[in-house]
C-alpha cells in the first residue's frame, strides 16, 4: 500500500515539473521533497498499523485470559471413626446352611466350616441362634482418631478461552489445573467419596499437573433474529450463584451453585424472555445432559450391559436480573443414577483385608504399595430430582447479601451395589463363588425403596472493609440432602453437599484490580454420614461414633479448614 501511493506521489510531481519547469525553483523542489519525506513517513506508521490488525484478525482469532491461585490450607479432623459393617440376611443364610448348601458344617474343608473356623465368634452366635433376620455383620474393629494436616498448599490455573465465530455465534472454553504441591499421581486413596476421581469432579479434584478441559461449547444467539439461543458441549456448570462470591468472582455458571456444582456434557436451549415482558435480564432455559454413558468404553463384556446411559434435563429459570436484584428458579430430574460413575482410585488395603482377603495375603508384604483400580457402577439404583429458589441483591455501596433454599428427591429402585442402594443400604446374601470353595457376601436389594426428600439452605452477606471485602456465610443440609456439587474445591468437601453445618468467614485484601489474597476459614459439623453421594443410608454421625450404628468408609465428626490464598487474574 506504502509503495503504491509512493509511485503515485512521485509522478505527480514528474508531470508537474515537466510542464512547469521554467516557473519551479530550487527552493520549490526542496519543499515538495520534504513534503513526499512526510507523506512517506505517515503512510509507513499506517502500513504498519494495518499490518498489525491484519495480522490480529488473521492469527489471533482465540483469546486467552485466566486465573492464577495458590493456598495454603490448614485442615483438622475430629472424632474420625471408621465401625464397618454390612447388612446380611442371615435367615436365609441359615436355610441355605441347613440346607446343605454350604457344605458339612463339621468338615474344615466345606465352605461353611472354612468360614466358621475364620469367624469363631460369628460361628458362636449363629449356633446359639442370636443372628436372625437382618442384621449388621460387623466387618473390623472399629477404630477413632484425630487427624491434623498442619500445612497443604495447593495450586490452580484455569485458562479462558473465547473466540467470536461469527457476529451471533461463538466459542468459549476453559482448561483447569488443580494439584497439590508435590503430588500429580492423578488418583487418591478411597477414603471418603470426595477421593474419587471422575468426569463431573475432575476440575474441582486435586487430580495432577496436566490441564482438563473444564469447559468447551459454543453459543449461538439471536437464531433467525429471534431471541432464541442455543448452547452444546461441556457445560458452564460450575461456580454459579451465589456461590461465586466466596470465590470473588463474576457469575461462572448458569446453574445455581447451591444444588449444581458438577461437569457434563449437554445443551441448553435458552429464550430470552425480558424482550416480552420487559423485565430486565430474565431468560428461560432448557437444559440437557448426560452424566453416564454406560456402553461405549464401558468395562463389561460386549452386549452384557447392566447399567444404563444417564440423562439430565431441566429448567434453569432467571427470574430478575437488573445488576441489583436477582432471583433464580430451578428444577432438573436425573434419571436411571448409578451406583458410582466411570472413575479411578487407589484401592485402600484395609478393604483389601476385607474383601479381597487372597489379594491381601500379598499386600501385607508391601504395605505402602496401593493398587490403583479402574471403577464402574455395578447397576442403576433410582431416579433424582432437584428444586431450588434463590435471591441476591446487590447494593449501590457495594454491599452484597443472598440467600438459597434448595429440594432434592430420591425414588430409589431396589437395586444395591457394594456400598449400597440410593440413599440407602444394601441387604446381602450369602453365596457360593463360581468354583464353590468360598461363601460370599453379594448385595441383592436394599432395605427399602421408600421416597426420600431433603432440603438445604445457604445464606451470606458480603460487605466493602478497609483494604478489601468481609464475607460470612452459613449452610445446612438434612439427612438426605443430595446436591450435585461434588466439584466444589474445597479440600474437606464440597460444603454446600455437608448434611449438617458448616459455618464460613473471609476476608478479600484487594491488591489491584487483578490480584487479591483472600484469608478464610471454614467449620464443619457433619449430622450424618455420606455427605455428596446419593449411595447408602445416611447415619447419625453419633450414633457410629457409639458404636451403634455403621460406616463402610470413615466419618467425620467435625473438622474445620484455615486457609490463606492469593489469586492472581490475567
Amino acid at each position: 500500500m506504502r509503495t503504491l501511493i509512493s509511485i503515485l506521489v512521485a509522478n505527480a510531481l514528474l508531470f508537474s515539473g515537466a510542464g512547469f519547469t521554467a516557473d519551479i525553483d530550487a527552493q520549490k523542489i526542496a519543499d515538495l521533497k520534504q513534503q513526499l519525506a512526510d507523506i512517506t513517513e505517515e503512510l509507513d506508521d499506517l502500513n504498519s498499523r494495518v499490518d498489525k490488525t491484519e495480522r490480529h484478525t488473521a492469527l489471533d482469532r482465540i483469546q486467552i485470559t485466566g486465573d492464577f491461585r495458590t493456598k495454603a490450607h490448614s485442615l483438622h479432623f475430629q472424632n474420625v471413626t471408621w465401625n464397618p459393617a454390612m447388612k446380611v440376611n442371615f435367615s436365609d443364610f441359615g436355610a441355605k446352611a441347613m440346607s446343605g448348601a454350604f457344605g458339612d458344617p463339621s468338615s474344615a474343608t466345606s465352605p461353611l466350616g472354612k468360614m466358621m473356623a475364620a469367624n469363631p465368634e460369628l460361628a458362636a452366635a449363629f449356633q446359639s441362634g442370636m443372628l436372625q433376620g437382618v442384621m449388621p455383620y460387623v466387618l473390623a474393629p472399629q477404630t477413632q482418631q484425630d487427624i491434623d494436616n498442619d500445612i497443604l498448599y495447593t495450586t490452580r490455573l484455569r485458562l479462558d478461552l473465547k473466540a467470536k465465530v461469527w457476529d451471533n455465534v461463538s466459542f468459549a472454553g476453559r482448561l483447569s489445573m488443580y494439584k497439590n504441591w508435590g503430588d500429580s499421581t492423578g488418583v487418591k486413596v478411597f477414603d471418603s467419596w470426595n477421593s474419587f476421581t471422575m468426569d463431573g469432579t475432575s476440575s474441582g479434584n486435586t487430580s495432577g499437573d496436566w490441564l482438563r478441559v473444564e469447559r468447551a461449547y459454543f453459543d449461538w444467539k439471536n437464531i433467525n433474529g429471534s431471541n432464541t439461543y442455543l448452547s452444546i458441549g461441556r457445560r458452564p456448570s460450575t461456580y454459579g450463584p451465589p456461590s461465586h462470591y466466596r470465590e470473588n468472582e463474576m457469575r461462572g455458571g448458569t446453574p445455581s451453585g447451591h444444588l449444581v456444582n458438577f461437569n457434563f456434557d449437554g445443551a441448553t436451549l435458552g429464550y430470552n424472555l425480558g424482550e416480552i415482558t420487559g423485565i430486565e435480564g430474565q431468560v428461560v432455559r432448557f437444559c440437557y445432559g448426560q452424566g453416564f454413558e454406560s456402553q461405549f468404553g464401558n468395562g463389561e463384556m460386549f452386549g452384557d450391559i447392566i447399567t444404563k446411559d444417564t440423562h439430565l434435563g431441566g429448567f434453569n429459570i432467571d427470574v430478575i436480573n437488573d445488576g441489583t436484584n436477582f432471583l433464580q428458579m430451578t428444577l432438573f430430574g436425573a434419571k436411571d443414577i448409578n451406583d458410582g460413575f466411570k472413575g479411578t482410585m487407589a484401592f485402600p488395603t484395609q478393604l483389601a483385608g476385607i474383601f479381597a482377603p487372597t489379594m491381601y495375603q500379598d499386600m501385607q508384604k508391601f504395605e505402602n504399595f496401593n493398587f490403583v483400580t479402574r471403577v464402574q457402577p455395578s447397576g442403576v439404583i433410582g431416579d433424582m430430582f432437584l428444586g431450588g429458589l434463590g435471591y441476591a441483591r446487590e447494593t449501590e455501596n457495594d454491599y452484597k447479601w443472598f440467600a438459597s433454599i434448595g429440594w432434592t428427591r430420591a425414588e430409589p429402585n431396589g437395586n444395591a451395589g457394594l456400598f449400597g442402594g440410593m440413599l440407602n443400604d444394601a441387604v446381602f446374601e450369602a453365596e457360593l463363588n463360581s468354583t464353590g470353595t468360598e461363601i460370599i457376601m453379594v448385595p441383592k436389594e436394599t432395605v427399602d425403596t421408600d421416597t426420600k426428600d431433603g432440603y438445604g439452605v445457604y445464606i451470606g452477606m458480603q460487605m466493602p472493609a478497609p483494604g478489601g471485602k468481609f464475607g460470612l456465610e452459613y449452610n445446612y443440609g438434612s439427612e438426605y440432602w443430595t446436591p450435585f456439587t461434588q466439584a466444589q474445591d474445597d479440600p474437606i468437601g464440597s460444603k454446600l453437599a455437608t448434611r449438617g453445618h458448616v459455618a464460613e468467614a473471609y476476608y478479600i485484601f484487594d491488591i489491584n484490580p487483578r490480584m487479591f489474597i483472600k484469608l478464610a476459614g471454614l467449620y464443619y459439623d457433619f449430622e450424618y454420614t455420606g455427605s455428596g453421594t446419593p449411595v447408602g443410608a445416611p447415619q447419625k454421625v453419633d450414633d457410629v461414633i457409639a458404636g451403634t450404628a455403621y460406616s463402610m468408609l470413615p466419618v467425620v465428626d467435625t473438622a474445620y479448614d484455615v486457609n490463606a490464598s492469593l489469586t492472581v487474574n490475567f
